[in-house]
């Protein structure tokens, strides 16, 4: 898939033509990052943003896990493209990109997380999670 920010400044492609997974996070801090009721992420295998392009930048935090976690985003309009987890040794296996970044991104089907802190109503039999998933759960179809 491509993406890019709101002002084109960043661009790339995924390695993938789909996601392996979508969600839509109603976690406060996806709710101010998107500034909106949720944020969306699509799950790619691990890839790199051009970090030689002086518009690509990012900032870490650490994640309700205790998980550590780099946002990456365009300096110039602001756009959050993706997240990754640091790993103290390697890359991580998968990055979050977020969805409104990505052309042609099929929106059904994705999961909710953190539905404890939602401020909008999650749709009747979709897959949700009060909290943060199971994610080795997830891989056999397990709900919560």
């Amino acid at each position: 898939m491509n993406g890019s920010c709101q002002c084109g400044a960043v661009t790339f492609t995924t390695p993938t033509p789909t996601p392996t997974r979508l969600y839509h996070c109603h976690c406060i801090d996806c709710r101010k990052q998107s500034a909106s009721a949720f944020g969306t992420s699509a799950i790619f295998p691990f890839f790199k943003l051009d970090e030689s392009n002086p518009a690509v930048t990012y900032f870490s935090r650490t994640c309700d896990s205790g998980r550590k976690q780099n946002c990456y985003f365009c300096s110039r309009c602001g756009s959050r493209i993706l997240h990754a987890h640091v790993l103290e040794y390697g890359d991580p296996k998968v990055v979050a990109v977020k969805g409104g970044v990505l052309e042609g991104l099929d929106w059904s089907g994705a999961t909710h997380i953190f539905c404890r802190t939602a401020v909008v109503p999650i749709p009747d039999g979709v897959q949700r999670w009060e909290a943060e998933p199971d994610f080795g759960a997830m891989k056999d179809d397990k709900k919560k």
